[in-house]
Protein backbone atom coordinates (compact mmCIF):
# COMPACT_ATOMS: atom_id res chain seq x y z
CA UNK A 1 0.00 0.00 0.00
CA UNK A 2 1.14 3.17 -1.08
CA UNK A 3 1.27 5.98 1.10
CA UNK A 4 -0.23 9.09 0.23
CA UNK A 5 1.09 12.00 -1.43
CA UNK A 6 1.70 14.80 0.53
CA UNK A 7 2.41 18.88 -0.45
CA UNK A 8 4.16 21.44 1.60
CA UNK A 9 2.74 24.59 0.52
CA UNK A 10 4.08 28.33 1.05
CA UNK A 11 3.31 31.49 -0.86
CA UNK A 12 5.35 34.57 -1.16
CA UNK A 13 3.30 37.80 -1.25
CA UNK A 14 3.74 41.66 -2.03
CA UNK A 15 2.19 42.81 1.40
CA UNK A 16 -0.21 41.43 4.58
CA UNK A 17 -3.28 42.18 3.83
CA UNK A 18 -5.27 39.36 1.08
CA UNK A 19 -7.32 42.07 -0.86
CA UNK A 20 -4.41 44.90 -1.45
CA UNK A 21 -1.77 42.65 -2.01
CA UNK A 22 -0.64 40.20 -4.95
CA UNK A 23 0.93 36.57 -4.73
CA UNK A 24 4.38 36.52 -6.40
CA UNK A 25 5.34 32.78 -5.60
CA UNK A 26 3.72 29.50 -4.81
CA UNK A 27 5.95 27.26 -4.26
CA UNK A 28 4.82 23.59 -3.68
CA UNK A 29 6.73 20.14 -2.34
CA UNK A 30 5.32 16.57 -3.52
CA UNK A 31 6.09 13.86 -1.73
CA UNK A 32 5.36 10.18 -1.36
CA UNK A 33 7.78 7.56 -0.04
CA UNK A 34 11.34 8.68 -1.07
CA UNK A 35 10.10 10.35 -3.98
CA UNK A 36 9.90 14.11 -4.15
CA UNK A 37 8.95 17.01 -6.89
CA UNK A 38 9.52 20.87 -6.15
CA UNK A 39 7.13 23.24 -8.19
CA UNK A 40 7.25 26.92 -8.12
CA UNK A 41 4.19 29.15 -9.87
CA UNK A 42 6.13 32.54 -9.85
CA UNK A 43 4.08 35.76 -11.52
CA UNK A 44 1.66 35.28 -14.04
CA UNK A 45 1.70 31.47 -13.99
CA UNK A 46 0.34 31.41 -10.69
CA UNK A 47 -2.95 30.49 -11.63
CA UNK A 48 -6.42 28.39 -10.06
CA UNK A 49 -6.13 25.75 -12.55
CA UNK A 50 -1.65 25.48 -12.11
CA UNK A 51 -2.27 25.14 -8.17
CA UNK A 52 -4.96 22.37 -8.71
CA UNK A 53 -3.13 20.59 -11.48
CA UNK A 54 0.29 20.60 -9.29
CA UNK A 55 -1.75 19.36 -6.35
CA UNK A 56 -3.49 16.38 -8.01
CA UNK A 57 -2.99 13.39 -6.72
CA UNK A 58 -2.16 15.01 -3.63
CA UNK A 59 -4.22 14.03 -0.13
CA UNK A 60 -2.89 16.42 2.64
CA UNK A 61 -1.08 19.52 2.48
CA UNK A 62 1.19 21.21 5.31
CA UNK A 63 2.02 24.92 5.78
CA UNK A 64 2.72 26.84 8.85
CA UNK A 65 0.77 29.40 9.91
CA UNK A 66 -1.19 28.39 6.34
CA UNK A 67 -4.90 28.26 7.79
CA UNK A 68 -4.37 32.22 9.17
CA UNK A 69 -2.30 33.39 5.76
CA UNK A 70 -1.49 31.24 3.02
CA UNK A 71 -4.93 29.04 2.10
CA UNK A 72 -6.53 32.37 3.00
CA UNK A 73 -4.62 34.51 0.75
CA UNK A 74 -5.10 32.00 -1.98
CA UNK A 75 -8.62 31.58 -1.67
CA UNK A 76 -9.23 35.48 -1.67
CA UNK A 77 -6.84 36.19 -4.64
CA UNK A 78 -7.54 32.50 -7.25
CA UNK A 79 -11.23 31.91 -5.41
CA UNK A 80 -10.65 27.53 -4.34
CA UNK A 81 -10.30 26.73 -0.69
CA UNK A 82 -7.53 24.10 -0.60
CA UNK A 83 -8.90 23.81 2.71
CA UNK A 84 -12.01 22.18 1.86
CA UNK A 85 -10.44 19.95 -1.17
CA UNK A 86 -7.76 18.31 0.92
CA UNK A 87 -6.70 17.59 4.10
CA UNK A 88 -4.97 20.61 5.66
CA UNK A 89 -1.97 20.48 8.81
CA UNK A 90 -1.10 23.52 10.06
CA UNK A 91 2.54 22.71 11.53
CA UNK A 92 2.23 26.17 13.63
CA UNK A 93 -0.19 24.57 16.42
CA UNK A 94 1.82 21.26 16.45
CA UNK A 95 4.90 23.52 17.39
CA UNK A 96 2.60 25.49 19.88
CA UNK A 97 1.25 22.14 21.16
CA UNK A 98 5.75 21.42 22.05
CA UNK A 99 6.27 25.08 23.26
CA UNK A 100 7.96 26.01 19.66
CA UNK A 101 6.71 29.39 19.17
CA UNK A 102 7.77 32.04 17.02
CA UNK A 103 7.90 32.26 12.96
CA UNK A 104 9.00 29.47 10.90
CA UNK A 105 13.09 30.54 11.25
CA UNK A 106 12.37 31.03 15.10
CA UNK A 107 10.88 27.33 15.28
CA UNK A 108 13.85 25.91 12.86
CA UNK A 109 16.35 27.72 14.82
CA UNK A 110 14.88 26.11 18.26
CA UNK A 111 14.70 23.02 16.68
CA UNK A 112 18.06 22.80 14.94
CA UNK A 113 17.24 23.59 11.13
CA UNK A 114 19.76 25.45 9.58
CA UNK A 115 18.97 27.73 6.55
CA UNK A 116 21.15 28.58 3.37
CA UNK A 117 19.90 32.07 3.87
CA UNK A 118 19.61 32.65 7.77
CA UNK A 119 19.07 36.45 7.09
CA UNK A 120 16.43 36.54 4.54
CA UNK A 121 13.36 37.40 5.61
CA UNK A 122 9.50 38.09 4.52
CA UNK A 123 9.79 41.79 3.77
CA UNK A 124 13.27 40.95 2.30
CA UNK A 125 11.02 38.66 -0.38
CA UNK A 126 8.44 41.64 -0.87
CA UNK A 127 11.96 43.95 -1.47
CA UNK A 128 13.15 41.60 -3.76
CA UNK A 129 9.95 40.71 -5.51
CA UNK A 130 9.66 44.56 -6.65
CA UNK A 131 13.27 44.66 -7.39
CA UNK A 132 12.77 42.41 -10.28
CA UNK A 133 9.62 43.60 -11.75
CA UNK A 134 10.68 47.43 -11.21
CA UNK A 135 14.44 46.20 -12.89
CA UNK A 136 14.04 43.04 -14.30
CA UNK A 137 16.27 41.77 -12.09
CA UNK A 138 16.78 37.92 -12.39
CA UNK A 139 19.09 37.52 -9.30
CA UNK A 140 16.78 38.96 -7.04
CA UNK A 141 14.14 36.42 -8.86
CA UNK A 142 16.42 34.08 -7.78
CA UNK A 143 17.10 34.82 -4.82
CA UNK A 144 12.99 35.01 -4.24
CA UNK A 145 12.63 31.46 -5.55
CA UNK A 146 15.59 30.43 -3.43
CA UNK A 147 14.16 31.45 -0.40
CA UNK A 148 10.73 30.33 -1.30
CA UNK A 149 11.99 26.47 -1.48
CA UNK A 150 13.91 26.91 1.34
CA UNK A 151 10.69 27.59 3.45
CA UNK A 152 8.67 24.63 1.79
CA UNK A 153 11.41 22.32 1.87
CA UNK A 154 12.30 22.82 5.70
CA UNK A 155 8.59 22.63 6.14
CA UNK A 156 8.86 18.82 5.45
CA UNK A 157 12.06 18.51 8.04
CA UNK A 158 10.44 20.34 11.08
CA UNK A 159 7.18 17.82 9.88
CA UNK A 160 9.25 14.95 9.85
CA UNK A 161 10.53 16.54 13.75
CA UNK A 162 7.31 16.86 15.25
CA UNK A 163 4.99 14.10 14.01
Amino acid sequence: MQNPVEAYIDIETTGLMYGASEITVVGIYLCRDNETDFVQLVGRDITADAILETLEGVEIIYTYNGSRFDLPFIRSQFGIDLASLYRHRDLMYDCWSKNLHGGLKGVEKQVGIARNLPDMNGREAIKLWWQYVDSFDLDALNMLCEYNKEDVVNLKTLRDILI
